[in-house]
């Protein structure tokens, strides 16, 4: 099995350790390294991350520090995990934001030839989506279309090069089993083992 560097960004803007987001990237993190595989947890919730409020901002601007450092761990991986909670069908306004600062054109893509493709700077990753929800996983899936798991997969990492993003989603959290927790947590690990 190829040793792989492995980004896990924990996207629940809450830092409560009682959040089973933070327990999802917990376990694939120790399946990964028990397996060998260098791995990086990054916590929005620990994160200072500023909106961005102009084009000019986003095509200009000096991202901060928290930024930087991200971008620099999304830059060293070669695959990444990304986890969040479905808020208001989406993903939380914190993780959107640290997306967003960290993909701006001259680290995820250049556009420099107008009116041509641009160039995808994280060509050959790959990453995986988890995303837990208080409805059932099917319902999001074939009713909503899963609509910001596929806006992610495809207008943001297949847009800026990721080869392969598989998707997790782990519905009707608000009636989840003890035993289907742990059946969970036991996937993340088992993932996190083979660096998918």
């Amino acid at each position: 099995m190829t040793k792989r560097q492995i980004l896990i960004l924990d996207g629940h803007p809450d830092p409560d350790p009682q959040r089973y987001v933070h327990a999802l990237a917990a376990a694939y993190r120790d399946g990964a390294s028990s397996a060998g595989h260098e791995t990086l947890l990054l916590r929005a919730a620990d994160l200072d991350v500023p909106l961005l409020r102009t084009q000019a901002e986003y095509e200009r601007g000096e991202p901060g520090e928290a930024v930087q450092r991200a971008q620099a761990a999304f830059d060293w991986a070669t695959h990444v995990v990304i986890l969040y909670p479905l808020w208001l069908g989406a993903m939380p306004a914190l993780l959107k934001a640290l997306l967003e600062q960290m993909l701006r054109p001259g680290f995820a893509f250049s556009t420099r030839q107008l009116g041509r493709p641009p160039v995808k700077f994280h060509a050959g990753k790959s990453a995986r989506i988890v995303v837990t929800m208080g409805m059932p996983a099917f319902v999001y899936q074939h009713w909503y279309r899963a609509h910001s798991v596929r806006s992610l997969r495809r207008n943001v990492l297949q847009f800026i090069g990721f080869r392969r993003v598989r998707v997790s989603l782990i519905g009707a959290m608000g009636t989840l089993s003890r035993a289907r927790y742990e059946a969970w947590l036991d996937k993340m690990r088992a993932l996190g083992r083979e660096g998918l």
